[in-house]
């Protein structure tokens, strides 16, 4: 079973990035080398995201569907485009957009998945957990 913290590290960060990076490339025309300095990774990894090889394409078309997600995105990818940089408040918005994707429950979609046999008692107590609320 798959904690909360590597599915957003196996999915869910991943596909973030690939939608920052198409952003920031497309919409705000920065290269490939300085997206790839601006989130972390290397310019291959951006040249993956943009032809989509690489990250959960499922995942990052149902982010792109939801209006609050990419709400959240554009402000942190209009924060790295103007700051160049990140900064304490662009990193805030990003566990922002990470506590999002959890307390929403998104994050249980990425994680089914990955691991199908879910035990729904597991499931069930996780998603309390995340919530902070009965079911």
């Amino acid at each position: 079973m798959l904690l909360p913290s590597e599915i957003e590290s196996k999915l869910l960060i991943p596909a973030v990035r690939a939608i920052l990076s198409k952003e920031l490339v497309i919409e705000k025309g920065l290269k490939e080398e300085e997206v790839a300095r601006l989130l972390g990774i290397t310019q291959a990894a951006v040249s993956n995201y943009l032809r989509g090889t690489r990250g959960d394409n499922e995942l990052i078309a149902k982010l792109l569907s939801l209006s609050e997600i990419m709400s959240m995105i554009k402000e942190i990818r209009d924060d790295l485009s103007t700051n160049r940089a990140y900064s304490a408040k662009t990193l805030s918005k990003f566990i922002a957009l990470c506590n999002y994707m959890r307390y929403s429950l998104i994050i249980c979609d990425a994680h089914h998945s990955l691991e199908r046999n879910i035990d729904e008692k597991v499931c069930e107590q996780c998603k309390v957990t995340l919530t902070g609320t009965k079911q």
